[in-house]
């Protein structure tokens, strides 16, 4: 099975121009982690939970005001629609992630969860995997 099969692809997407505040509302209104960072419709970054938590809140600075440009991940991992669904797991177990973006010729054009593969049956195995390389302690990247 290929990742369009299983794919959201209603993705909410902030700019990088776009307050940490704007982003954590968005997280709260898709019931979310993560949001990618775009330049129109193109990858630059992604955002998250943690990030805003680790890289501002905890800081004490001002999420109105903060950037998300200050707080986001650079160079994010990205799938292909084309791309396997056992494949993705690896990727994200690899890679120590929950959320995939997708891409098509450089534009998002949806987001595979862990939770996404874990409801087929036959990709259970690759989600424990996944998550299993996910849970493991790895490089901080903060």
């Amino acid at each position: 099975m290929k990742v369009k099969d299983i794919m959201t692809k209603d993705v909410a997407c902030v700019g990088s121009e776009d307050t940490v505040e704007q982003a954590a509302k968005l997280m709260k209104q898709y019931h979310v982690g993560s949001i990618p960072v775009c330049r129109q419709k193109e990858v630059i970054g992604i955002v998250t939970d943690r990030d805003i938590t680790l890289r501002a809140t905890a800081q004490g600075q001002d999420t109105a005001d903060r950037k998300v440009t200050d707080v986001m991940s650079t160079h994010p991992v990205v799938g292909t629609p084309e791309m396997d669904v056992h494949e993705a797991a690896r990727l994200m177990s690899d890679q120590q992630i929950r959320r995939l973006p997708i891409v098509d010729h450089n534009s998002l054009v949806g987001i595979v969860a862990l939770g996404d593969i874990s409801i087929d049956p036959s990709f259970q195995n690759s989600a424990g995997e996944a998550l299993s390389g996910i849970s493991q302690p790895g490089d901080s990247r903060m």
